[in-house]
Order: C-alpha cells, then structure tokens, then sequence
C-alpha cells in the first residue's frame, strides 16, 4: 500500500485519510453496530456481518446526516456506489434523486458538457439546451464516481464549483445555483493518484473532507458465505426455484480472494445457478478462475534476444488475455495506471496498422 512522504502528513485531510486507512485494518472485533443494521447483516443497500463491514456502517451513519464531502476509496467491484446511495438514503436529501457520474466511462470530449450541461448551439449537434449532472442532482446527491479519471484541467474548473455553489452551462455567460452534496469515488490510493498526476491535490482536499475506506471482500471474512446465500435467494426468488449450495461450496468461497470483490461474487453465484439442477456444487465455481476459465496461461516465455519494447508487448497482452480483457485489473497487475495501459495499447493498435500499411 502506498505511504505518504512525512511533509504530506502535516496536511490534516491527508493525515485523517492515512491514519483512517490503517485504523480500518485494526477494527475492533465489536465495534459500532449501525442503527438500522438488525442483526448486522443488513445497512441501506450494504450487507455484511463482519468486524470491517461494522465499522463502515458505523462511519456511514455518522457522516450521513451532515453535508460534507465523502471520499471512497475501494478496489473496483467492491461496492462503492452502493456506499453512496446509503449515504444518500440516511441523509436529509434522501427525498430528491441520487445522481450517479462514472468519470471513466465517457470521453474526455464529453465530461465538460455532461457534468455542466451546454447551451444551445455551444457546438456542433447541441440542438437544444442541456442540463448537466450538477444541475439534474440540485437539492440532492451527486457521486462522481472513479473521480481520477477526469481529466486534470477539468478538475479545476470542478473544484470552482464545489468552493462557490455556482457553474456555467459550457457555451453560456450565466452562472447557476447548484445545491449539490457531492461523494466521489476511486479505486487508487488517493496521494498515489496525485503523484501520478491523475488527481489534484487542492480538490483530493477538497473531497476529501470525510474519507471512508471500503475493504475489499477477501478481508470481510463470512461475509462472503453471507453474499453468496443472498445472491442465490434472489436467483431463486427470480425463477420461482429452490436451489441450494451443496456442501463443501462454503470452504471454496472462503479460499478464493475475490480480486473482482462483491461483483465477481455475484457473477459467479448467477452462472453456478445457472449451470447447476438443485444443487449448486463446488464445480460450477471453478469457471470463477481466470486461468481456468479461459486457457490463458499465468507464465510469458520470452526468447532471449528479444527487444525489451517486445517483451513489454509480450507482457501487457497476457496478462490483458489473463484477466480477459479487464484493463483495470491488468493495470493494477502490472502497478501502472490505466492510462498507460490505454495508450499501450493505441500504441500496438497504430504499430499494426502500420505494419499491415507497409505489407
């Protein structure tokens, strides 16, 4: 895990952040159960029992009712989002929509415009006026979630908005009000993402103001037996079956660590379920694997001589037909961002253009 240089650490929201990141690996056995929470097992739309899952439960309902921004951190599948609707749902906004934003999933062309929304005739196609994210989230909640993701100059103008309360459509000259909670989200480590120039540090502050570290599933102990009884009940429940897990599916659930986290669970709970007659075995969760799902080998052979830009090559395609295609996961396999894994790829795309051009 990444560490602050000691200078870093005099800021408070970076000390808070660190200090939470460590202290949430130390949670007490007993600790804070949520009101709402019944037996545990239950907290908004957050299942889990164990120690770590008790004390987000218990930062959650601490935070909710105030107004301050909240930043989570978690690996990808983890549940963040459903963090951010909980938080949504416990607070005084609760009654106007939760407005979701994945920075990573359109193109740095269309951020500007989706989060501030554009006059009519700002550019080519804008027929009619837009209301953005901000404005569509106004009274409510707005998460920005894989916030690392959004380009840095936009950051800026993001930032402006959060310190006035104000924004301008992209093409306008107006400014509007914007009553917006705003939660952000990321799976990096936040001062990581800074030093790698993916985050400001001015807005890391800025959003930073309560940071909450989800844990990924392999470190939630049962709660993985407890999701994956849930994930068949709504199976069953769905198709009017009653299928159930054989024994021995329990002690398989445990010794897999899940890197695609509650998502991978749930996925692989629908296609046992799918595959299986009444009785869900410990076979059908073997598909779960990577390398056994697919074929694709843990292990590159490079021939000596090779150049090192081919071996790079060589090294990024595997361990991309590893994780079958997932980029985020061959990024945090290979420790870089996922946009050098991006252009690495535009990289070898262009290269065998070129090399078809040329035959």
């Amino acid at each position: 895990m990444y560490e602050p240089h000691p200078s870093e650490t005099t800021n408070p929201v970076v000390a808070t952040l660190f200090s939470y990141t460590r202290t949430k690996r130390r949670a007490r056995p007993h600790g804070g159960r949520a009101r709402g929470a019944g037996a545990g097992t239950r907290f908004g739309h957050l299942y889990g029992s164990s120690p770590a899952m008790r004390e987000v439960f218990r930062l959650i309902e601490r935070v909710a009712p105030s107004d301050v921004s909240v930043l989570i951190v978690g690996e990808s599948g983890s549940g963040k989002e459903l963090i951010a609707h909980t938080i949504h749902d416990m607070s005084p906004r609760a009654p106007v929509p939760f407005v979701a934003l994945n920075c990573g999933a359109l193109p740095a062309t269309l951020i500007e415009a989706e989060l501030f929304g554009y006059e009519k005739g700002a550019f080519t196609g804008a027929n009619k006026t837009h209301r953005g994210f901000f404005e569509r989230a106004h009274g409510g909640t707005l998460l920005l979630d894989e916030i690392t993701e959004m380009p840095i100059d936009l950051q800026v103008r993001l930032l402006r908005v959060l310190e006035t309360g104000r924004l301008i459509r992209v093409g306008g000259d107006c400014e509007i009000e914007c009553d917006v909670r705003v939660l952000a989200a990321t799976n990096r480590e936040p001062m990581a993402a800074v030093r790698d120039g993916l985050l400001r540090q001015d807005l890391l502050y800025r959003l930073a103001v309560f940071p909450l570290v989800l844990p990924p599933l392999r470190e939630r102990g049962d709660d993985v037996i407890l999701l994956a009884h849930r994930f068949l009940a709504e199976c069953n429940a769905q198709y009017g079956t009653h299928k159930r897990f054989a024994a021995g599916v329990k002690q398989s659930l445990r010794a897999h660590d899940w890197p695609g986290n509650v998502r991978e669970l749930k996925n692989c709970v629908q296609r046992a379920y799918i595959i299986a007659d009444a009785v869900v075995e410990v076979d059908s969760l073997d598909p779960l694997k990577p390398c056994e799902a697919n074929g694709a080998r843990n292990v590159v052979e490079i021939e000596i001589g090779t150049s090192l830009d081919m071996a790079e090559r060589q090294l990024v395609l595997a361990t991309l037909d590893y994780y079958r295609g997932n980029k985020q996961r061959t990024a945090k396999a290979l420790g870089v961002s996922l946009k050098t894994v991006y252009n690495w790829l535009n990289a070898y795309l262009a290269e065998d253009e070129q090399q078809e051009s040329n035959d």
